[in-house]
């Protein structure tokens, strides 16, 4: 038997290395994510006859609906006018409406205020809403939020500050993003893995797509805290696609998993967080924890590493069909 002063002492200590049961241990953070889907009615609409974005909409929606998923859909309108299906294109986004779900305006041709220019910039944003002035009007809506494509918000602070004042006098709010997967890359190798019936590259996509959010969340959820002191308010951004009509189900788990709770941009965009000091301007868009961070003179690093395989056969399959190449990584310098 030990020494009485020796056993105080051992019991002393455990004290210190044992966690007390009246301690508390820290409270989670409130987890909150708005879902926002880009490129209505499709991504890759031009590659897609108007029966499968037909069903493609409809089996995306059904999902969303079921778990009572608030989303806002940003519109492409030029992707509507393909001879012959512009009335069934036209369709997809009434399913958006009918379904209960918000659309937005992403611009007529998914132009880019970094490259195109301001005035022609202006010209493609009220292009961009005539259908869906046609379809929000009998129903009593507004056409309230607005997306930039590429996320590209202008060169220079001034070319920014005019196409902010430019949305806000045609009644627009921006529709930020703070977390991005950029779900689009794997999406294109997805839907030509589907085409060819290839379900083992499939599954290997979905794996990669899926780890690969998770990781961008938890490194979001790390750089909002240094930068904005909490948690905000998180926005997605997802695209239209097959990959996120068959998936997007185990995409909203993951996010369960990690605490989160499903609110709507209105909800999202009240976070004091979207009010913060925002200078940023550049050639690449970014999402606007990088905004924060830059404007604050920060560099944000430690992001997670893109799948480069992921990346390369995508550049493979845009130079076999002869569309454009892929980007660089999402997180690379440019």
């Amino acid at each position: 038997m030990k020494p009485l002063p020796l056993l105080l002492a051992a019991l002393c200590a455990a004290c210190f290395l044992s966690p007390s049961v009246n301690a508390q241990a820290p409270p989670k953070p409130d987890r909150q994510v708005s879902i926002t889907i880009d490129d209505l009615p499709a991504g890759m609409a031009d590659r897609m006859p108007a029966s499968d974005i037909t069903a493609m909409t409809a089996k995306l929606l059904g999902t969303l609906r079921d778990q009572k998923i608030p989303v806002v859909g940003f519109v492409n309108e030029k992707k509507l006018y393909k001879t012959g299906e512009a009335d069934e294109r036209i369709k997809a986004l009434q399913m958006w409406l009918d379904y209960g779900f918000e659309l937005g305006n992403h611009t007529f041709s998914h132009a880019s205020l970094n490259q195109v220019g301001l005035k022609a910039w202006e010209d493609d944003v009220i292009q961009g809403e005539s259908v869906l002035r046609l379809l929000l009007t009998p129903r009593k809506k507004k056409l309230r939020y607005f997306r930039h494509p590429y996320l590209d918000t202008g060169r220079d602070l001034l070319t920014r500050r005019e196409a902010e004042e430019f949305l806000v006098e045609r009644g627009y709010r921006i529709a930020p993003i703070t977390l991005d997967g950029w779900d689009w890359m794997f999406a294109g190798l997805y839907e030509d893995a589907k085409k060819r019936n290839d379900t083992a590259l499939q599954q290997q996509i979905v794996k990669e797509y899926l780890a690969y959010h998770d990781a961008v969340f938890a490194y979001s959820e790390l750089l909002s805290a240094k930068v904005v002191g909490y948690e905000p308010k998180q926005i997605l951004l997802l695209h239209a696609s097959n990959l996120e009509a068959d998936h997007i189900g185990e995409l909203l788990d993951v996010l369960r998993k990690r605490g989160y709770r499903f609110i709507s941009l209105e909800d999202a965009l009240g976070d004091p967080a979207y009010s913060l000091p925002d200078t940023y301007v550049g050639e690449e868009g970014t999402g606007w924890i990088d905004h924060w961070a830059i404007t604050q003179g920060k560099i944000p690093q430690g992001a997670p590493v893109f799948p480069q395989w992921v990346m390369e056969r995508t550049k493979q399959l845009h130079l076999s069909t002869g569309t454009v190449t892929a980007p660089t990584d999402p997180y690379s310098p440019q």
